[in-house]
């Protein structure tokens, strides 16, 4: 299974591509889709829309999982992300890709065994799980990586629980 995982932004998104073979993960690409401030925002969603399409495309991706928004202090800073997160929806969903939200904890949980882990134990654990020599910079695209081993860590239960109520 290949997934692309997203850390979604409007000013630097985070991505990872990870196929999983049996219990084995690896990395097949990471990066940040930058897109310049001063750049109207209409057309920096539009270039995050059309580089996750890209990605989905050149993968042939069979599931996105993103990482859910967090609601801190700053409701300007939510509401891009929101809008970022969105258009990779969108992207996703154009092309009939299942696709799931995981919270920060989550992600965290699922790659580091601790929803309370910090940027530098995620990024140490997601090199490890990947068989990385470096852990993965940016952060943007260490934590796109990590929503992609989270993803692959749960569909199974996800999959065995929904055949089981179906």
């Amino acid at each position: 299974m290949i997934v692309l995982g997203i850390d979604p932004g409007t000013a630097s998104t985070g991505y990872g591509v990870v196929r999983s073979q049996g219990n084995r993960f690896q990395a097949l690409e990471a990066g940040v889709i930058a897109t310049p401030a001063g750049t109207p925002l209409e057309r920096r969603l539009a270039d995050i829309h059309e580089q996750v399409g890209e990605l989905l495309d050149r993968y042939e991706a069979e599931a996105l999982a993103v990482e859910e928004l967090f609601f801190g202090a700053n409701v300007r800073t939510a509401f891009a992300v929101g809008q970022g997160r969105g258009v990779v929806l969108l992207a996703a969903g154009q092309r009939g890709i299942p696709t799931a939200s995981y919270n920060p904890q989550q992600v965290k949980a699922a790659v580091c065994g601790s929803g309370r882990a910090d940027k530098d134990q995620v990024g140490r654990m997601v090199a490890r799980l990947l068989g990385l020599s470096d852990t993965p910079r940016p952060d943007h695209a260490a934590d796109a990586l990590a929503v992609a081993v989270c993803h692959l860590n749960r569909a199974p239960l996800a999959a065995a629980v929904g055949a089981a109520r179906g």
